[in-house]
């Protein structure tokens, strides 16, 4: 028999051993808060240690001074990881969202590891302020006199453009900060060709009608606003495109039109078209309120090589049609890309991330009608992305994506996925008749739940990683759709038919959701988000009806 000691020496060496085998503690490092856009704000936060990843940062925010704080969502964890010539360290990462513009904000940052190392930290950081035009002169110039005037303009001046016909041309100075040198165009002014502006800064593009396109590369803070854009062949069917590294664009209620053909022929990156809508790379860009049609992509970050700082993106509240490749292109995120709000109707693919770099990615709110392929293209080793609260109505399968390739830490919630029979299109299928196929997906560390799936086919087949599935019984208990539901067409409002010719045009449909339906009240509340409704839960899919009921309404950036 051992002694009182013995025993008292074998705990000790048995607590010891098990401190040894507990995860190492969270040890915080700094936190940064880079490129505030006009509505949102980026946090990372950068740590070692927690390599069992059970740390979370929650999050409150306020305006400075105020007294009443707002619970912000919580930050995604981000292990460490690499994609092809970029690695990321680890960290904490998140947004805040639906801020004011040109406001302070104090941010609270509550780190709690149940290993160690739990702390808070408290900092702030100022939205961005829309940009506006100077208030100095305004200088009128005519097609024999712009490019006087041009050099005569000092910061704070407007150049407005007279009525007639403008050859391309580039703008070689720069305005300063609160005062941006301005070109205005006025009724009867056409330019055609390029406008460019290389290496400039702080100029801003007012109501301008061009035939050609705008192109801004190594440019910072430049606003193009109320433009309507045409696009050419002779400029390589583009609209908008930064193709070296800028910062701050702020692109807005423009109207920009491509020259692809909508077609079979033309889906698909090899397709018969041309042309990027918008397409920048760089951190803390604003594109929102424009309306892009007829490109290959109709809003795209570059990749690749040419990704260069592509952190603090907003892509908000656009409308967009006829996409031949990628509605949305958000490839090589950073971090920290907020895709939000955004309408889409006609696309081969709805919204792309090929690849998240880490993420996170946001995909929030958006809405996409008569998908050929895929609503989320999670491709090349795709990590990070965050998809709630959007509604998809495609051909074939409502949720599919084959890359190859394992798709990781995913969080998918809230969102309406709706399909039907699957063809093929120009050599890509839109499915195999399943509601979901997610066949490489980590269900380790990604989670999808609360989302409504639909089909007008009789079965409900589907896979989510290694798990198949034939039932709404069998998806609930064998994967992680706990919550998950199938829904029907008649969960809208509207009589919304299944989009079975995909080649076709089809005129944008309201998505809001009928009263009573399946998919109202029956989402999960996410803090930051979704929890301000005065309703029982918050609903699947884009569109929150309200609580009193009448006509369904977007949350406009999902926030309001």
């Amino acid at each position: 028999m051992r002694s009182a000691s013995s025993r008292l020496s074998f705990l000790g060496l048995l607590f010891l051993s098990l401190d040894v085998l507990a995860a190492p503690a969270t040890v915080a490092g700094a936190i940064s808060l880079p490129e505030p856009t006009l509505q949102h704000i980026s946090i990372v936060w950068a740590i070692s240690g927690d390599d069992d990843f059970d740390g979370v940062v929650s999050v409150r925010y306020r305006v400075n001074g105020s007294g009443t704080w707002s619970t912000g969502m919580a930050l995604r964890r981000v292990p460490t990881g690499s994609n092809g010539s970029f690695s990321w360290g680890e960290a904490h990462r998140g947004s805040l969202f639906g801020l004011q513009p040109n406001t302070q904000y104090d941010i609270e940052l509550s780190l709690n590891d149940p290993d160690g190392g739990s702390t808070q930290q408290i900092v702030s950081a100022t939205t961005r302020a829309v940009p506006s035009a100077g208030s100095g002169s305004v200088r009128a110039a005519t097609p024999g006199t712009l490019s006087n005037v041009l050099a005569l303009a000092v910061p704070g001046d407007i150049v407005e453009l007279g009525a007639g016909s403008y050859s391309g041309f580039t703008i070689s100075k720069s305005g300063i900060a609160g005062a941006p040198i301005t070109l205005r165009g006025s009724a009867g002014a056409v330019i055609t060709g390029e406008l460019a502006m290389f290496f400039q800064s702080h100029l801003r593009l007012e109501n301008l009608t061009i035939n050609g396109r705008i192109r801004f590369n190594g440019s910072d803070d430049i606003s193009i606003v109320g433009c309507t854009i045409t696009a050419r062949t002779q400029n390589a069917g583009d609209g908008i495109v930064s193709f070296l590294r800028s910062a701050r664009a702020y692109i807005a209620n423009n109207t920009i039109t491509g020259t692809t053909v909508w077609q079979e022929s033309a889906f698909g990156s090899s397709g018969n078209n041309l042309g990027e809508g918008i397409a920048v790379t760089g951190p803390g860009h604003v594109i929102e309120n424009n309306t892009v049609s007829r490109f290959r992509d109709a809003i795209s970050f570059l990749e690749d090589s040419e990704a260069v700082d592509q952190y603090s993106l907003d892509v908000l509240n656009n409308t967009i049609s006829q996409a031949a490749d990628d509605g949305i292109e958000a490839d090589f995120c950073f971090h920290n890309c907020r895709i939000l709000g955004n309408r889409i109707t006609n696309s081969f693919i709805a919204m792309s991330a090929q690849p998240s770099l880490g993420g996170p990615t946001y995909f929030i709110r958006n809405q996409a009608y008569s998908v050929a392929h895929l609503p989320f293209k999670l491709y090349r080793t795709s990590r990070g992305d965050v998809i709630l609260h959007n509604t998809v109505v495609k051909h074939g399968d409502g949720f599919n994506a084959y890359p190859g390739t394992p798709i990781g830490q995913a969080l998918v919630l809230n969102n309406l996925f709706l399909g039907g029979p699957a063809g093929s299109f120009n050599g890509f299928s839109s499915g195999s008749g399943r509601v979901v196929d997610l066949q490489t997906l980590e269900t380790g560390n990604s989670r999808l739940d609360y989302n409504g799936y639909g089909t007008t086919l009789t079965a409900f087949n589907g896979r989510i990683g290694a798990q198949s599935f034939s039932s709404v019984t069998q998806m609930q208990s064998s994967t992680s759709e706990i919550n998950g539901l199938r829904v029907g067409y008649d969960v809208f409002a509207s009589n919304i038919a299944f989009p079975s010719a995909p080649a076709s045009i089809y005129t944008p449909v309201d998505l809001s959701l009928a009263e009573g339906s399946a998919a109202v009240d029956r989402g999960v509340v996410i803090p930051g988000l979704n929890e301000d409704f005065n309703d029982a839960a918050p609903d699947l899919g884009a569109i929150e009806r309200p609580s009193s009921g009448g006509v369904g309404q977007v949350f406009r950036n999902g926030f309001e």
